[in-house]
């Protein structure tokens, strides 16, 4: 069957690798024009090439998420090349660790900036793209399953996605009227470096994950990608949405299976 995404085009921020990769390839896989973004042109374009045997048309743009300037180009040079703007992926996002007592502003804002702040604007001037053009459109916000949860050491990552979340839900309602469908993912333990970064600085293993896990194991990258594949195609009556990708973690009330 085709998808409904060939000829679509689709920008996914931070998309030279992990996640946002993984989301640029599966949608290039399904004839998506695809806009890999990085604040690396050099990374970008080595994503392109690593995804250039896929049906879709990939190219590489260089933006920062922090600047709306850059952005603003960004979204520029994608209708300049593809004639539209259907998809938009708010995936580049950050996590600086530590204590809350010790978490300096300088720290706390460059997260917010990055996940919060970057996810508005990016999807404040990818909406305004799609009320222009009045042929609707879908904005997907990568969140995290810890944007619904307490925990140590966190607070600016888990903060910024909870904000996300209800970003999502109102721009949801805000741009339903334009009918642009505004979802999120928010993923558990996907095996990815930021998630191995962790492991190395907060000291848990393989086998806690596993245990705290309904399904018994990290998810990967390629599933997170499906999830973003059904939202972008619109096929489901949903706006609003948080998808949880997370193996069962936040259904899972009594903490481990050991």
């Amino acid at each position: 069957m085709t998808s409904s995404l060939r000829g679509k085009t689709a920008v996914v921020t931070g998309s030279s690798s992990g996640i946002g990769f993984a989301i640029a390839r599966e949608f290039a896989s399904r004839g998506a024009n695809v806009v890999v973004n990085s604040r690396s042109q050099e990374r970008a374009a080595d994503a392109v090439t690593n995804i250039a045997d896929e049906s879709g048309d990939t190219i590489p743009i260089e933006a920062d998420v922090t600047d709306p300037d850059s952005l603003h180009s960004l979204i520029d040079q994608t209708v300049s090349e593809y004639g539209s703007l259907d998809i938009w992926v708010n995936n580049a996002g950050i996590n600086i660790r530590g204590p809350a007592e010790e978490m300096s502003l300088e720290d706390w804002q460059r997260v917010i900036d990055v996940n919060l702040t970057g996810a508005f604007s990016g999807a404040q001037l990818a909406g305004k793209r799609m009320i222009e053009q009045g042929t609707g459109g879908s904005i997907i916000n990568v969140s995290s399953m810890m944007g619904e949860q307490g925990q140590t050491g966190r607070t600016p990552y888990n903060t910024s996605k909870g904000g996300v979340n209800n970003l999502t839900r109102c721009l949801a309602v805000e741009w339903a009227e334009h009918d642009i469908q505004v979802n999120a993912i928010a993923p558990g333990y996907i095996r990815t470096e930021m998630v191995d970064d962790a492991q190395d600085q907060i000291g848990f293993d393989e086998q806690d994950v596993v245990d705290r896990t309904p399904l018994g194991r990290f998810g990967t990258v390629e599933e997170v990608a499906n999830c973003a594949v059904f939202l972008a195609e619109g096929e489901h009556f949903m706006t609003g949405e948080i998808l949880h990708p997370d193996g069962g973690w936040l259904s899972f009330g009594w903490g481990s299976k050991r």
